[in-house]
């Protein structure tokens, strides 16, 4: 889906002398971005926006494949784009917006989750005249940065609704596995220090890691029964990231996080809250409980978890519009 989905357009929003908190700088900073729908205004302000944010390696193309935007954006569903205003961007090394492979590989500027955030500001804001969202719905690194967004510019948004993370600095497992995907490509003597002529090897040797910790063990039972389809689904799952990511890209994708810690600042946040985890998250399970902790430092706040059940993927349960978008057309219609 994408182009045949209503007022669809893409566009890109340029920043000159873009400064990332590490005191780096861009002459220009480009995030791109689709926008579904229509502004609806009362005088001059938009009413009926939502910013959905995406994943860690992904990009805003994730809400356009058919297991969510097939859910969400059609008529009568939860997101949809004859009443809301999509905005749908690309994060900062991601997608369409400035990365890495764009040319100075690993003499980019060493970007956060907090410089992410602001570049996202700046489109929504500055280029699309948007001064409170109405929702901003964010998944995985994204809700992530909708946590940030949520407790750093708490007068900027009227709910916003993490999906498929914590409000907690990223550590125990879900860090571990970040750093062995990095440092596996980077110590591998092919890297180069960034320098690379092609894809280093280590890259689709360690990228299975990835799907093993977003997966869960009954998708992965379906998937590969025997030992032929678990070996295929590996060589598979390798080759296939090494052809449509590239290394140096990924390395920042996955330290990027380093910034993240929205726990001290929750009681400031003032739009309406809902979290949705889901309960066969490898990534996330061990923090439900310091999750609903976290919620109730929020006023009104609520937090979620969807059953594991037939059809559920773990992590990646996130890309599956059908099992969870009621969650999302609830809290836009304002319920809890």
């Amino acid at each position: 889906m994408g182009a045949d989905l209503p007022g669809y357009a893409e566009g890109d929003f340029e920043v000159k002398d873009f400064r990332f908190q590490t005191g780096e700088s861009l002459p220009t900073l480009k995030t791109h971005y689709v926008t579904l729908g229509t502004p609806a205004k009362d005088g001059d302000r938009v009413t009926n926006a939502v910013v959905l944010l995406h994943g860690t390696t992904g990009s805003g193309k994730q809400f356009l494949q058919l297991s969510f935007a097939g859910a969400m954006f059609g008529p009568g569903q939860p997101l949809d784009a004859t009443k809301y205003y999509l905005i749908i961007p690309d994060g900062i090394g991601h997608g369409g917006s400035s990365k890495p492979s764009d040319g100075l590989r690993a003499k980019f500027p060493h970007y956060g989750y907090r410089d992410m955030v602001a570049a996202y500001r700046g489109l929504v804001r500055d280029k699309l005249g948007v001064e409170r969202p109405r929702l901003i719905l964010g998944t995985s690194m994204g809700g992530m940065h909708t946590w940030l967004w949520g407790t750093q510019h708490p007068d900027d948004i009227d709910a916003v609704m993490p999906v498929a993370c914590l409000p907690a600095p990223i550590a125990g497992r879900n860090l571990y596995w970040r750093r062995v995907i990095s440092a596996a490509i980077k110590n591998d003597p092919a890297y180069k220090g960034g320098d690379y002529d092609a894809p280093p090897p280590a890259f689709s040797a360690v990228w299975p890691v990835f799907k093993l910790m977003t997966d869960c063990p009954a998708h992965f039972a379906e998937e590969a029964p025997d030992p032929d389809k678990a070996e295929a689904l590996v060589r598979q799952t390798g080759v296939e990231a090494a052809k449509a990511e590239d290394a140096n890209d990924v390395v920042y994708e996955f330290e990027a996080s380093r910034d993240y810690d929205p726990s001290a600042d929750l009681g400031k946040v003032k739009a309406r809250l809902l979290t949705v985890n889901f309960a066969d998250d490898e990534l996330n399970l061990p923090g439900f409980t310091e999750l609903e902790q976290a919620v109730k430092k929020v006023k009104g706040g609520r937090s979620v978890v969807v059953p594991a059940a037939a059809g559920t993927q773990g992590h990646s349960t996130l890309k599956l519009g059908k099992v969870w978008g009621e969650y999302v057309g609830e809290f836009l219609a304002g319920g809890k």
